[in-house]
């Protein structure tokens, strides 16, 4: 009889084990001299505070375009990325052409990113025309940042061969190459202000330079999802004037696979617990209800849509797959 009970104690631990353990989810997120690292660090850790029965971690990663990726393959759960390259994979073009990636849905828009192209305070560069000839860092290899170079360079008949040479560096490469002399301008695609460039600004006189009114017109015609942005006078040491530039939506988006329930739930808890986002990076500030109505890319969630019905949000036809 002992041993009888001892088996099946045994059995009902292993029958219990499973259940009682929590699923885990990978938060893509992107580089950690970003905005995307830090907020989806928040994101995760706040699934684990108050989302029962799962556990999330957030992955460095090459960002939005390899997020995209991620999310079609099902090697991860939740993503942050670009509207622009979020849109591309879903609907199989741009840099996604041939390769369609339209599982993706979104549950809230995060904020807006801002293209800030960096030069030392003394460069002889002035305009995105002054590009030409120059070493550039155009972002880290699939990342948002490196689509929005090159929409940029299109947009005043440039690509990559005008450049004298076009480097593929992260932010905190892209600090350091500036820093160092290593190159002669950077593009950044981040919620401003950013830790890198603020590490950089704090080390070396910097310049941005200016996008302007025309330009960011010929971006759209490459870049609808592109938008007028003005990164404010201060924004960093030494930049002591407003500056021109376009801004691009981020998204927490995830595959249309994923239980309806559990998009709800971190949908939910997204708004509920803003306040504990904006602590973590004050991009999230911009995590509205409106601005995810204004612009979400592609459909949202079934999951999410319940959620903003629920609440009376006024959803487009376009975000309902």
């Amino acid at each position: 009889m002992k041993i009888l009970k001892a088996a099946l104690i045994a059995a009902s631990v292993a029958i219990a084990g499973p259940a009682l353990a929590q699923q885990q989810l990978s938060v893509a997120t992107g580089g950690t001299g970003g905005v995307y690292y830090p907020i989806g660090g928040g994101l995760a850790e706040l699934i684990n505070q108050h989302i029962e029965g799962y556990a999330a971690v957030a992955e460095v990663t090459g960002a939005s375009v390899e997020n995209v990726a991620l999310i079609h393959r099902g090697d991860s759960d939740i993503a942050i990325g670009l509207g622009d390259s979020v849109y591309q994979g879903y609907t199989g073009t741009g840099q996604f052409e041939g390769r369609q990636a339209d599982s993706m849905r979104v549950l809230a828009s995060v904020y807006p990113n801002a293209v800030q192209i960096v030069v030392p305070a003394d460069s002889n560069i002035q305009s995105l025309e002054d590009l030409r000839g120059k070493r550039v860092s155009v972002g880290a290899p699939g990342s948002g940042t490196e689509l929005n170079s090159r929409a940029l360079l299109e947009a005043v008949g440039m690509t990559y061969d005008d450049l004298a040479s076009a480097q593929r560096l992260n932010f905190n490469e892209t600090a350091d190459a500036l820093r160092d002399n290593d190159i002669d301008a950077g593009i950044w695609s981040v919620g401003p202000p950013t830790s890198s460039i603020m590490n950089l600004a704090a080390t070396r006189n910097i310049r941005l330079i200016p996008v302007t009114e025309e330009q960011v017109a010929a971006a759209r015609e490459i870049e609808p999802i592109f938008a007028p942005y003005t990164l404010p006078a201060g924004i960093y040491d030494g930049v002591a004037e407003d500056t021109g530039t376009v801004g691009i939506p981020n998204v927490w988006f995830v595959s249309d696979e994923m239980d309806e329930e559990l998009a709800y739930a971190i949908t939910e808890m997204i708004y509920e617990r803003h306040a504990d986002l904006v602590a973590i990076h004050p991009a999230a500030n911009d995590t509205t209800v409106e601005f995810t109505m204004a612009s979400s890319p592609v459909p949202l969630h079934p999951g999410a849509i319940r959620y903003y019905e629920e609440i009376g949000a006024d959803i487009p036809d376009n975000l309902r797959p």
